[in-house]
């Protein structure tokens, strides 16, 4: 077996000790003579894993019963319209900071449903870094703050938590969601893909305040609404079972790393060893994004050309690097150090750029 080093922005790589342990109960899952893809979701057996997920996750994100785990589907793109949908009262308005793609997308929902309000941009800039808080205007009737805490296009992330002024606090953290230590208890809802650091694309895990929760509308279609999902324990209808059940082995790897605090251990130095190549080769590896706004989960660069842009994905590709090339919408390089990323990985892919940039001359 010969493994790559996966820098796919996403779906995205996984654990080897979690693929191996979902090969392991693949045909038989803890003696029941089935595959926990095909058990019932009312069987006992899918009820411990969706307890043992929702447990975890309170512990790794430091959460308290206060706080419901949701296990709901659609992706971040769904969370886009519930959001409002639930939140925004009559003639409300929702607050959001525009840091590229995806919470553009987000603000388009916003607007479908009610309005928008531009908190702050970095838009007219090319979304090449983080609004500062004093940059932020958040109007006191809002019904909500909402931020991207990463963006895995334009490589940009949030290295601080905004002031949300009273306001509900709203956070995709799709893509950076468990890499690094947070209080999370500063968000009343945060909503996150798992198919970057969590697990397999199909689930989507919400974290929500009751307190926000008891604000939320009732007279929404019932899969529309948040508190179908937090009184049925997100068991309402089948719910994505096989990829709930990896996100519950992926959590338990985090706890095995150390909690959060492993895992931000290891994701700095990651990015700390890429980004030292683009600092001390500037006018070889360009870095696309302001410094004080560095994504650690999406190093976003650009080269002399892009005929050499496309020989280092080809040849990274060969020597066993591959999800290197960046979104088709910004072009360039984008090397993305998810979770389940080793540091080897890493490192190895420091030594390819130094030596490609070495028989490459620009």
């Amino acid at each position: 077996m010969a493994r790559v080093f996966n820098f796919n922005p996403g779906p995205s790589t996984l654990p080897l000790d979690v693929l191996k342990k979902v090969q392991e109960e693949l045909i038989d899952y803890k003696g029941t003579g089935m595959s926990i893809i095909e058990s019932s979701h009312r069987s006992p057996e899918y009820d411990e894993v969706n307890e043992s997920a929702m447990s975890l996750a309170r512990e790794i994100f430091g959460l308290g019963d206060d706080y419901h785990v949701l296990f709901m589907t659609g992706g971040a793109s769904s969370q886009f319209a519930l959001i409002p949908l639930n939140f925004m009262g009559e003639g409300q308005m929702g607050a959001y900071v525009d840091t590229g793609t995806w919470s553009t997308k987000a603000i388009k929902e916003a607007n479908i449903i009610g309005k928008a309000h531009l908190a702050g941009s970095s838009k007219d800039d090319g979304y090449t870094f983080i609004p500062k808080q004093d940059q932020l205007d958040i109007p006191s009737d809002a019904a909500y703050l909402h931020i991207t805490t990463n963006n895995t296009i334009k490589g940009t992330q949030y290295h601080y938590t905004p002031d949300s002024k009273g306001l509900p606090l709203m956070a995709d953290m799709s893509s950076d969601i468990a890499s690094r230590q947070l209080d999370y208890t500063k968000f009343d809802l945060v909503y996150a893909g798992a198919q970057k650091n969590l697990g397999p694309s199909g689930v989507t895990l919400v974290l929500i305040k009751d307190s926000l929760l008891q604000k939320a509308k009732t007279d929404l279609p019932s899969m529309f609404m948040y508190k179908t999902y937090a009184d049925k324990k997100s068991l309402y209808n089948t719910p994505p079972s096989f990829s709930v059940y990896v996100l519950k082995l992926v959590l338990e790897w985090i706890k095995g790393q150390g909690g959060l605090a492993g895992v931000e251990k290891i994701n700095r130095a990651k990015q700390e060893r890429i980004y030292q190549m683009l600092d001390l080769n500037p006018d070889y590896f360009k870095g696309t994004v302001q410094e004080d706004s560095r994504s650690w989960m999406n190093i976003t660069l650009r080269m002399p050309t892009e005929d050499l842009e496309k020989k280092f994905i080809a040849e990274a590709k060969a020597a066993g690097f591959v999800g290197l090339k960046g979104h088709r919408s910004v072009g360039g390089v984008r090397v993305s150090l998810y979770n389940a990323m080793p540091l080897e990985g890493a490192e190895k892919l420091a030594e390819f750029m130094d030596k490609f940039k070495k028989d490459n001359p620009a």
